[in-house]
């Protein structure tokens, strides 16, 4: 174990960030996942039978995360740490006008502050291995759609921070990659399509009335695009790419769905990309005059 490749994998109680725990075990890496709950804690070493380690700290703690910096400091000392996944994240959807402020900032806060805050406590340790960082992004970093604007948001500045970073970090010969997958097979849609129908319900009547239809059809489209979405483990394979090979890639487009939109996006003019868009997700207000595609 004292020279297996380490890895810190943020949001590791579930979904993806189990995943990509579970691989890097299955490969030999010593891997120590983030959860923000004891009872998360607890159930990452069992599920891992023992192998996985837990750090406690939420993304948006700022002293909490230079506490668990300070403790994996001095288990791993001169090792260094080989590599960091930045993967916690929510999703926060609904339509732009009547989003709460205090709804975005949670978003920016998890999505992007939480990482470059990750990011810059694990920074010395990560240089002591000459470690690779991954940036758990979307394909909603690419191209963002009705009702998801806040999540979207914070998948493009993803995009961002991981081309920069890269070109800092490429002096000391340290790698930089965002992952950006599709519809995966994760809690995540489950608690999408809860917290759509929560915010549905706190509609004002006229948020209702403009929206409500809509957001059915939103709701509809998830529920679809959740039971074909790839297996996190595809994703997972991705992150050991980007944290193991010779040749790693600054970017990984992972799913069907992903690759697609990828290719055609940058070929398609955006009014066209806006029509077809509507037409997949079948929004059509009382008033849309816009010619059928």
């Amino acid at each position: 174990m004292q020279n297996a490749r380490t890895a810190l994998v943020t949001g590791a109680s579930t979904g993806i960030g189990a995943a990509c725990v579970e691989y890097l075990l299955e490969r030999g890496h010593r891997v120590f996942g983030s959860v923000r709950q004891q009872a998360d804690a607890d159930a990452l070493r069992d599920r891992t039978h023992g192998k996985a380690e837990a750090l406690l700290f939420d993304v948006t703690d700022e002293d909490a995360i230079h506490r668990a910096a300070e403790r994996l400091t001095a288990t791993l000392g001169e090792q260094g740490l080989d590599g960091l996944v930045n993967n916690a994240g929510i999703a926060v959807a609904g339509p732009l006008e009547f989003v709460a402020i205090h709804d975005w900032r949670r978003q920016l806060e998890v999505n992007v502050i939480g990482h470059v805050a990750v990011t810059q406590a694990f920074l010395p340790l990560l240089r002591k291995a000459r470690g690779r960082i991954v940036f758990m992004g979307s394909v909603s970093g690419r191209m963002a759609v009705p009702f998801l604007g806040p999540y979207a948001a914070s998948k493009y500045a993803l995009e961002a921070i991981t081309d920069a970073l890269r070109r800092e970090l490429r002096p000391w010969g340290m790698h930089v990659a965002v992952i950006e997958p599709g519809v995966v097979k994760t809690p995540i849609w489950d608690k999408s399509v809860q917290a759509g129908n929560e915010f549905a319900a706190s509609l004002p009547p006229t948020g209702r009335a403009l929206y409500g239809d809509m957001l059915a059809s939103m709701k509809a489209m998830i529920s679809k695009l959740a039971r074909r979405g790839a297996p996190p483990v595809a994703v997972a394979k991705a992150v050991a790419h980007a944290l193991t090979s010779t040749r790693p890639k600054t970017r990984y487009v992972v799913g069907t769905d992903a690759k697609i939109q990828a290719r055609l996006l940058p070929l398609i003019p955006d009014r066209i990309a806006d029509a077809l868009i509507s037409t997949a997700m079948h929004l059509r207000g009382a008033n849309d005059d816009s010619p059928p595609i």
